[in-house]
C-alpha cells in the first residue's frame, strides 16, 4: 500500500498510521512508530480506545503560538509535548495557520484569498517549509525525536494534519527511501478525511457567500503545493539526504538511527 491508512479515532481528527509504506529495497516503515494527525484539542483520554491503544509517548505540535492558545492539545497520559513551530517566521502571513480566522469572514476571505490567492499563499507557506528558518528547525526537531527509539511512538500534526504535517511526513519518506509517487500518494491520500472534517464549516462559509473555490484551495493538499517544497528543496540542496544534512543539521547518527529504527 503506496500510503497510511486512517485510524478512525473517535476523538482525534485525520489520525494515520505510517507504518508499512513500502520503501526502496523492499523494505517498509516500521507499524505503531509514526503516527499522523490533526490538533489533539479534542482528545479524550480514556474515551478513545483506538488511540489510547496506540501507546503514543511524544507529541509534536507543529502550529503556531496563536493556534496553540487557542485550541491547546490534550497529551496522552504520560506523555511529553514538544513544540516545533514551522511557522514561527511567518505568523502574520502564513495561510496555513489562519485556516479558523478566514473561515469565520467569509466576505474577507474573498477579497483577500479569491482568484487563485488561496493556493498562492499556501505555495508561498510550502516554500518556507524548507527554507525558512523556522521551518528549518522544527522539521529538525521533529526528525531527531523520530530518530529516538526511547521517545517513539510519535505522534506528529499541525491544525487539519494535511500542510505542514503532510510536509514532515513527504520529507521522512523520502529520508527513508520512499520513491517520489509513493510520496505523493501518501500526502494527497488525507483528502478525504479533511474534506469529511471540514464539511460544516465549508457549508457555513459558502451559505455566508463565501468562495468554494478559496475553501478548495484552503482546504485540501494539492500536488503543485508538494511540488512547490520539493522543487525549493531541489533548488537548494539537490536532494534529500544532503538537504537533511546541510539545511537541517542532522548527524550521521541521527539518519542512520532513523532508517535504523523506523523501517523493517
Amino acid at each position: 500500500m503506496p500510503y497510511s491508512l486512517p485510524i478512525e479515532a473517535a476523538t482525534v481528527p485525520n489520525l494515520r498510521d505510517l507504518g508499512s509504506i513500502p520503501l526502496a529495497g523492499g523494505r517498509t516503515v516500521r507499524p505503531g512508530l509514526v503516527l499522523r494527525s490533526g490538533q489533539l484539542d479534542r482528545f479524550a483520554p480514556g474515551a478513545d480506545p483506538l488511540f489510547d491503544a496506540l501507546g503514543v509517548r511524544t507529541v509534536v505540535d507543529l502550529r503556531t503560538d496563536r493556534e496553540r492558545a487557542a485550541r491547546p492539545d490534550v497529551i496522552p497520559p504520560g506523555g511529553r509535548l514538544v513544540v516545533a513551530d514551522v511557522l514561527a517566521d511567518l505568523v502574520s502571513s502564513g495561510a496555513a495557520s489562519k485556516l479558523g480566522t478566514v473561515m469565520a469572514d467569509p466576505l474577507a476571505a474573498n477579497r483577500l484569498l479569491g482568484d487563485g490567492r488561496a493556493a498562492e499563499a499556501l505555495i508561498s507557506d510550502y516554500r518556507s517549509f524548507v527554507a525558512g528558518d523556522s521551518g528549518r528547525a522544527a522539521y529538525r526537531t521533529l526528525l531527531t525525536e523520530l530518530a529516538s527509539p526511547a521517545d517513539g511512538p510519535v505522534l506528529f500534526h499541525c491544525t487539519a494534519g494535511k500542510d505542514r504535517t503532510g510536509w514532515g511526513a513527504a520529507l521522512l519518506l523520502l529520508l527513508l527511501g520512499a520513491d517520489p509517487a509513493t510520496v505523493e500518494a501518501e500526502y494527497l491520500a488525507v483528502n478525504p478525511a479533511v474534506r469529511a472534517a471540514f464539511a460544516p464549516v465549508v457549508e457555513a462559509f459558502t451559505a455566508a457567500g463565501g468562495d468554494p473555490r478559496v475553501t478548495e484551495e484552503l482546504l485540501t493538499v494539492r500536488p503543485a503545493y508538494l511540488a512547490a517544497a520539493l522543487e525549493t528543496l531541489t533548488d537548494g540542496w539537490g536532494d534529500a539526504e544532503t538537504y537533511a544534512r546541510t539545511a537541517l543539521g542532522l548527524t550521521d547518527e541521527t539518519l542512520d538511527a532513523l532508517r535504523t529504527n523506523l523501517t523493517a
